[in-house]
């Protein structure tokens, strides 16, 4: 079986992770990076061993190039994802994947209309952690899912990045940085998202940057900066969203799905290992074992479960989406990080910030397929499959 040769447009510091993960997948071969600046692709390519280091124009226009790994700043997704599909590429990108509904739109009609693909990040979906919560869903050991709760919440990045203007300014702020992992997290759980209602809040005026060379300096803040919402799904679960960078602490849980019969819940003390990151534990209760259930207490049943993870990819994995779309290449199936997804999270979150200003709920136009689970035995599986065609 070929080798799905990838083109790599953006050699910035994300690159790095991204071509660490490919290097350790058989089926996906890095033949090219490009970025505006040359220097900057050739050094890229010598660190990694990848044999061309070009202009993006050039790997946009390599025949023998399959798809574009579009890793390139915010502002230039949309007009990259469009040149290359239409070259006939397929693509897949960095998040956002798209900053307008309607750019997100050109995407996927040309797409359609070029019969490539598109994928976009975040894939932390298909991490171990969170293809076990979708098993456990899957089984029934919480019954039908009733509701769920999603919170991320700190005080944002400025304690950390010598940088923080970009969170604190248009397109910036957590529902918009950390937003994308968390709602696609539940679009992969409960399927498509139908209504949405908001509200946020800016609430500081400036932040104080506390790390770096620009340490002690005030920045401005253009941006909600506290935002809750709720969410009603098609299938009739409704759901919390709290993302906040206005919160120093908290033992809140970064998500929790309701049943019909038990509760599964993800509820690290550390607020960095959300759905964010591919790995962490899993706990469970059901009603056999709920804390208030009425009888005799059994020893032991006053903990939560820990469910059992038999998956892999249970450590920094960013790239896995780019894998799947190469075998849903080959086996002429959707991607699971597809673009239908990106995109239909990108009008909730839209859809929760015209709701915070309009003060009504909002309904989602779009929907996309709620992705297949990942096989316990990915990328075998697929290997097997496409080998047996």
């Amino acid at each position: 079986m070929s080798k799905f040769k990838v083109g790599l447009i953006g050699c910035g510091v994300i690159s790095d992770v991204y071509l660490q993960t490919c290097q350790r997948f058989d089926f996906i071969e890095v033949v090219a990076c490009a970025s505006l600046d040359i220097e900057q692709s050739r050094a890229k390519a010598v660190q990694y061993g990848i044999p061309k280091a070009c202009l993006p124009d050039e790997i946009i226009s390599d025949p023998d190039i399959d798809a574009i790994l579009n890793l390139t700043n915010p502002a230039a997704h949309v007009a990259i994802n469009l040149a290359a599909l239409a070259a006939g590429k397929h693509v897949y990108a960095e998040k956002p994947f798209a900053v307008t509904l309607e750019d997100g739109k050109r995407t996927l009609a040309l797409a359609r209309e070029k019969g490539v693909l598109v994928g976009s990040a975040p894939d932390t979906f298909l991490g171990g952690r969170w293809q076990t919560i979708r098993r456990l869903v899957d089984e029934g050991v919480i019954g039908k899912p009733i509701g769920a709760t999603a919170f991320m919440g700190n005080h944002g990045v400025e304690r950390h990045h010598p940088d923080p203007t970009p969170w604190y300014t248009p397109g910036g702020g957590p529902l918009f940085d950390m937003g994308p992992y968390y709602l696609t997290a539940l679009v992969s759980l409960m399927g498509p998202i139908a209504s949405v209602c908001g509200m946020a809040k800016k609430s500081f005026a400036q932040r104080l940057i506390e790390f770096g060379p620009r340490k002690g300096q005030m920045i401005d803040v253009a941006v909600d900066t506290h935002v809750n919402s709720l969410l009603e799904f098609e299938n009739g679960v409704t759901a919390n969203l709290m993302m906040s960078f206005d919160v120093w602490d908290s033992n809140l849980p970064r998500l929790e799905i309701y049943g019909e019969r038990g509760t599964i819940s993800i509820s690290d003390p550390d607020p960095v290992f959300g759905p964010n990151r591919f790995e962490g534990p899993v706990h469970f209760r059901t009603r056999e074992t709920a804390r208030w259930t009425y009888r005799p207490r059994v020893q032991g049943l006053e903990a939560w479960e820990l469910a059992e993870n038999t998956h892999g990819f249970n450590a920094e994995s960013r790239g896995l989406g780019l894998l799947d779309l190469a075998y849903a290449v080959r086996e002429g199936r959707p991607p699971r990080a597809s673009g239908d997804m990106a995109h239909h999270v990108l009008e909730v979150m839209l859809g929760i910030v015209e709701s915070s200003t309009r003060r009504q709920f909002v309904d989602i136009d779009s929907t996309c397929a709620r992705p297949l689970p990942l096989p316990v035995d990915f990328p075998r599986c697929e290997a097997r499959a496409t080998a047996a065609e």
